[in-house]
């Protein structure tokens, strides 16, 4: 079941547009912020929202700009979508919406691109996050950095070839037949070790904003945004920034049967970089938040309380 809250989100404007949030107890000395993954929303946290209030926490959800219930804008509106735009957004929110209630340090949350958005704003940002969770963290480190001046020659031309070869992918077709044809079903199989895990609610909350006007536009956004982004903005450059400040507590939970992002990776990163935490929960995929929620939900909560113990 989709909780409540979503089916009549709150709105704040960023930028000009209309990003759908909510919080459940607000009055939460402690503020969670949940980041959903590519092609999700808010929603998805359907089982992991109440658990967290319950607990005490405020807990915040929001929908990244071009997805969910916000608006969705096209290269011309917003020039590009990546996790260094999503990261601006969720500083704003803080700095908008969570400040005005809570002074204290936040939590974040992400499932998969959500997971990247957070470690984003954890090496922005240092001193306002008190911990982040990557579950898991879809974009793996590479050793060497591609040092590629994208201020060059080079660099601006392939940037204009990319925004052309863009444009011309008829992706409102691919988008209409992807729903047509029950490829998101098949996309969702993929992503979930139990598929008695996909309900209607799962569908919809997917089908739902794939289907919108400006789906498509937002879609190349994202993908002109994704595939050109600057080394900055990518995992390797971010946890060795993370890794210098030494600041931010991080924690990855993997799902041992994920599909889309093999467990490897995340072995990899955490034997590179001993001081971010690794779980593994078994027989899982790639959306262990709610394919195993109950196990997602208190291997989080132990952590974070572990944290709140040891500031003590």
């Amino acid at each position: 079941m989709i909780f409540q809250e979503y089916k009549n989100p709150r709105y704040w404007i960023w930028n000009g547009f209309n990003i759908a949030w909510n919080v459940v107890h607000e009055e939460g000395k402690i503020a969670i912020l949940l980041l959903h993954g590519f092609g999700a929303s808010s929603a998805h946290w359907r089982n992991n929202i109440y658990f967290f209030a319950k607990n005490g926490y405020s807990v915040y959800t929001i929908d990244l700009l071009g997805f969910g219930k916000s608006d969705q804008p096209g290269i011309r509106e917003v020039g590009r979508l990546d996790n260094g735009i999503w990261c601006d957004q969720v500083i704003d929110f803080i700095s908008e919406v969570i400040r005005p209630i809570n002074s204290k340090e936040i939590f974040i949350i992400g499932n998969s691109l959500g997971g990247l958005t957070a470690l984003t704003c954890a090496a922005v940002i240092p001193n306002e996050i008190a911990g982040i969770i990557a579950s898991p963290l879809p974009d793996p480190i590479s050793l060497k950095i591609n040092k590629t001046n994208l201020n060059s020659r080079y660099g601006y031309l392939k940037l204009k070839l990319l925004k052309i070869i863009f444009y011309l992918i008829p992706l409102e077709i691919i988008l209409f037949l992807i729903n047509k044809l029950g490829i998101i079903d098949l996309g969702l199989k993929s992503a979930y070790k139990k598929k008695e895990k996909i309900d209607k609610d799962l569908l919809d909350m997917v089908r739902i904003p794939s289907s919108r006007r400006n789906a498509a536009k937002a879609l190349r956004a994202m993908c002109f945004g994704m595939s050109t982004r600057s080394e900055k903005l990518k995992s390797s450059f971010l946890l060795d920034t993370i890794n210098k400040i030494k600041k931010v507590e991080f924690l990855m939970i993997w799902g041992e049967r994920d599909n889309f992002i093999p467990l490897f990776f995340g072995k990899r990163i955490a034997k590179f970089y001993p001081w971010v935490k690794l779980e593994v929960i078994s027989d899982s995929g790639h959306c262990v938040h709610d394919e195993d929620h109950d196990k997602f939900n208190q291997i989080s909560l132990e952590w974070i309380k572990n944290l709140n113990t040891f500031k003590k």
